[in-house]
This record gives C-alpha cells, sequence and structure tokens, in this order.
C-alpha cells in the first residue's frame, strides 16, 4: 500500500487529478441520494454511472475506476447488485468504498456490511454510531484503529472532527458545516466522492482525507453565501466544482496523529 504524507498540498494534487484524469465511479446508493450523488460527482470532474441490477452491474463495474456500496436502501434486488458488483471489483482489482448506513439501526445490515466488508474495502466511511455497532459484532474495542485493522481497511469516521485511520496513521479533519446535516444525500455523496479520489490515488488514506477535505472546505464556502438548505445543497454542488488549490491550502484543517 503506497503512504503518502497527508498535507494541504496533496490534498490539493489529489483534486487536480480527479478533474484532470475524469474516474468513471459506478455507485450503488441510496434511492433518495442517487441525483444528489450523480451531480456531486459530475462537479467534482468525475464520471457518475449508478445501476444495481444484477443482470448489468458487473459490466458497469468491470470498466469502472472504483465502486462506491452504500447500504441505505437494502431490498432484496439491491443485495444481489452489491454481491454481484463486489465480486466483480474484487476480480478486477478495482477499490470500492464501503458506506455501511444505518448498521447501528439494524442487526441485519450489521451483518450484510460485514460480510460484504470481507472482500476488503479501500475505504469504510460512517458515523459513529455505524462504526461502532460494527466493531461491536465483531467483538471488538470500539475504537475506528482497531476496526480498520481487523478488516484490514481504512476506516473513516464523519463527525464534527473527521478521523481516518488504518490503525497505525491517524489524521484528523476539522472542516466541514452543520448544514451538511440539514441536506439528504451529502453523506451518500461524500462516500462517492471519496471513491472518485480513490480511482486516481493509490493511498487510501489520502483519498479519504482528499474527500472529507474538499467536501469540508467547499461546505464552508457555500454556508458563507446561503444560510438554508435549499441555497447551500446548491452551493455545495458549485463550489466542488470551483474549490481552487489556494482555497484548499488556506482552509483545510488537517492534523496527523502518526
Amino acid at each position: 500500500m503506497s503512504q503518502h504524507q497527508i498535507t494541504s498540498e496533496t490534498v490539493a494534487r489529489t483534486i487536480a487529478r480527479v478533474r484532470e484524469q475524469a474516474p468513471r465511479v459506478h455507485v450503488i446508493t441510496n434511492s433518495v441520494a442517487e441525483a444528489f450523488t450523480a451531480n456531486l460527482l459530475l462537479a467534482a470532474g468525475a464520471v457518475p454511472s449508478m445501476t444495481s441490477s444484477a443482470e448489468e452491474v458487473a459490466d458497469f463495474v468491470s470498466g469502472a475506476g472504483a465502486l462506491t456500496v452504500n447500504l441505505g436502501t437494502l431490498d432484496a434486488a439491491r443485495r444481489v447488485g452489491i454481491e454481484t458488483a463486489i465480486d466483480m471489483a474484487k476480480e478486477g482489482e478495482i477499490p470500492f468504498v464501503l458506506d455501511p448506513v444505518m448498521a447501528d439501526r439494524s442487526p441485519g445490515r450489521c451483518a450484510f456490511a460485514l460480510e460484504i466488508a470481507r472482500a476488503r474495502p479501500s475505504v469504510l466511511r460512517g458515523n459513529p454510531g455505524e462504526i461502532d455497532s460494527l466493531c461491536r459484532a465483531r467483538d471488538l474495542e470500539p475504537l475506528p484503529g482497531a476496526l480498520a485493522v481487523a478488516l484490514r481497511s481504512v476506516v473513516a469516521v464523519t463527525g464534527t472532527t473527521d478521523h481516518v485511520t488504518d490503525g497505525h496513521r491517524v489524521v484528523e479533519i476539522a472542516n466541514g458545516h452543520a448544514l451538511l446535516s440539514r441536506v439528504t444525500a451529502t453523506g451518500c455523496a461524500g462516500a462517492a466522492l471519496t471513491a472518485a479520489c480513490r480511482a486516481v490515488e493509490a493511498d487510501p488514506i489520502l483519498a479519504a482525507v482528499t474527500a472529507l477535505v474538499w467536501m469540508g472546505v467547499a461546505a464552508e464556502q457555500a454556508a458563507r453565501l446561503a444560510a438554508a438548505p435549499g441555497g447551500f445543497a446548491v452551493g455545495l454542488i458549485d463550489r466542488i466544482a470551483s474549490l481552487r488549490e489556494v482555497d484548499v491550502q488556506a482552509e483545510a484543517r488537517i492534523e496527523v496523529r502518526a
């Protein structure tokens, strides 16, 4: 696994590579999040594809730069599509990001998340409750680092301060805005943005940090212009598209703990 220095400069360069390389990201996500996620990926410079149909998802994943699996809408057909997509990603050595949405609300959902995590997602991205539920189900200490070591994946925990770890390195990101929690699909879109970054960056920690900084700084900029959720949602997509290297270097709040 490649390990790069985590700085505002390396984050800015990763953003630039997403825009230059325009990776295609195949996304299986919550049905209420699909349009917003696709629009945010397009704003970032990536190319989204979105089918979850088991009959065709393998063909879409096979040519993608990365895969995002979000458990938000977890019906029987989507489960089959997810399993098919992950099998293809594993076969083709295509990195994937797992977002175990509401794994803390349903034991069955938590078990399914851990089952597909055996395929070693590059990044497992969730909120504290979701990550804690996965730790408990594995009889682990409720620590992101313990889960990262057990799954041999990077774990990104979102919150007021985001934490990213592989069990050895720990990075904290203090960017973001409260309005992110007032607009549906921002977390789902953030996971897809992580996959876009991972498609161009071999180090999954740098990819995860880049997506969190990109979303966080863009959110702060959008909130300066829009004080309510509707305008903020539009502004966020605009700022994802227009964020400059100088903005990242000036506004990213990154702390490397190890």
